[in-house]
């Protein structure tokens, strides 16, 4: 008797395929290009949920028929990416299909499913039955251009197997620089290195690092892992020190584009994001300009990623509606400053500041004078998301003489705002009072 979830109406149906001795053969493998053509899914349950968004990232033209469906496959059909057929399987549904999935909880209306495919020539995955499958789908993932796909007689051995290859892609261990084979990578990628813990950046990123002839790296990028690419990669530092030495625009300008030119793949390695105050722009109009190929990849900017690791939300429901990133690295009041403080202190959002620690006592006398309460709780974060992250808290009116006495440096985000008191409180939820949380 067909379920719920089955797509063949109840009655007896004609027996699928048995398996034979030819089951015991390796299959062969194959990629399937489905742009465009149609794959029929019968069942909306569990393992349709899982096979369908890869089935639509492929392209595919999916037909899913099932009487019902998981939420996930309803968003898909709701939003247009599928076609659905909120009924059971019929003889007809495999007209002009490619490929066909067998999903459904019930054997029996598999077994039909199956035979009907057998006498149509169609390729068949049953989700019930390996042995009685005329086709078998792989464990697979991706890493940047590689995909990789495992099958074994166990499903849980060839889902370990993948990881561990994709692992391996991922983090530059196979394929890297030395694999490039006849296709190496040329021009520049911009690579946003997250805050700081190495462990933030993208896995595009570190995949394009791994890759990397030459790596152009800021201070504040995730330096750790520049230890694990081979010795054979140029490495240059274009540090920028607050109100020390720093390697001029131009100059970095000018090593990204003789590099790419001489045909080298260049990895600019910038710390948070390259678009967020990190002169990103610049640097890829330089390249552009002088024929150079960019690449961006985006990383976690630690406007948002050191206070989300000090449990500080930058907004929160009923408390802040909006939040808004100041640079702060231009004092307040200067001709060159661009940003309008009497509209952030009169706004109810969370401001989050950076390079501003230098800056602390102007910017909260300018807050406090426009019309943010002199109360009005502030956090300072220090080393976000690194061993050694501090956190300090004080308030609008006391903030710059704390920060002077509990010796804050940079790198620090400043969060000023009534979401700090909700820091607070998850604070003291927290077992042991974890590491990272602490009041100067």
């Amino acid at each position: 008797m067909a379920t719920a979830d089955s797509a063949v109406p109840p009655g007896p149906p004609p027996p699928g395929r048995e398996p034979s001795p030819g089951d015991a053969e390796p299959p062969y493998l194959l990629g399937l290009r489905l742009a465009g053509r149609r794959v029929v899914v019968a069942g909306g349950g569990r393992v349709a949920d899982r096979r369908v968004p890869v089935l639509v990232r492929a392209g595919a033209d999916v037909l899913l028929v099932s009487p019902s469906a998981t939420a996930g496959l309803e968003g898909l059909a709701g939003a247009g990416k599928i076609q659905w057929e909120r009924r059971c399987y019929r003889p007809g549904d495999l007209a002009g299909a490619w490929l066909v999935q067998a999903c459904t909880n019930d054997p029996e209306a598999n077994d039909v499913i199956a035979a009907d495919c057998e006498a149509a020539q169609v390729w068949c995955v049953r989700a019930d039955s390996r042995a009685a499958s005329a086709a078998w789908t792989p464990a697979s993932g991706e890493a940047g251009d590689a995909y990789v796909a495992v099958l074994t007689g166990d499903p849980r051995r060839s889902a370990g197997i993948r990881d561990a290859v994709i692992n391996r892609l991922r983090d530059g261990t196979i394929g890297a620089r030395r694999g490039r084979g006849a296709t190496p990578l040329r021009g520049v990628a911009l690579v946003g290195g997250g805050p700081g813990d190495p462990g933030l950046i993208t896995v595009r990123g570190r995949q394009l690092l791994s890759e990397a002839d030459v790596v152009i790296a800021d201070r504040l990028a995730p330096r750790s892992i520049l230890d694990e690419l081979p010795p054979d990669v140029e490495i240059i530092d274009a540090s920028k020190i607050p109100y020390g030495r720093a390697m001029a625009q131009e100059h970095i300008n000018a090593a990204l584009v003789g590099h790419a030119l001489a045909g080298r793949f260049v990895v600019r390695l910038k710390g948070g994001d390259p678009f967020v105050f990190g002169r990103g722009a610049e640097e890829v109009l330089a390249c552009l300009r002088a024929g150079v190929p960019v690449t961006v990849v985006p990383g976690v900017t630690s406007a948002i990623a050191a206070p989300a690791a000090a449990f500080v939300p930058v907004t929160h429901r009923h408390v802040a509606q909006e939040f808004h990133v100041v640079s702060a690295h231009v004092a307040s009041g200067a001709e060159a400053s661009t940003i309008d403080w009497i509209a952030l202190a009169r706004s109810s959002g969370t401001l989050v500041l950076l390079m501003a620690v230098g800056r602390l006592d102007a910017i909260a006398e300018a807050l406090i004078r426009h019309g943010r309460a002199s109360s009005t709780p502030v956090s300072v974060i220090q080393d976000g998301t690194l061993p050694t992250q501090h956190t300090l808290t004080a308030t609008l009116g006391t903030v710059a003489g704390k920060a002077v006495a509990a010796g804050i440096r940079p790198p620090a985000v400043v969060v000023v705002g009534e979401v700090v008191n909700i820091a607070a409180e998850i604070a003291e939820l927290l077992p042991g009072r974890q590491r990272w949380i602490g009041t100067a």
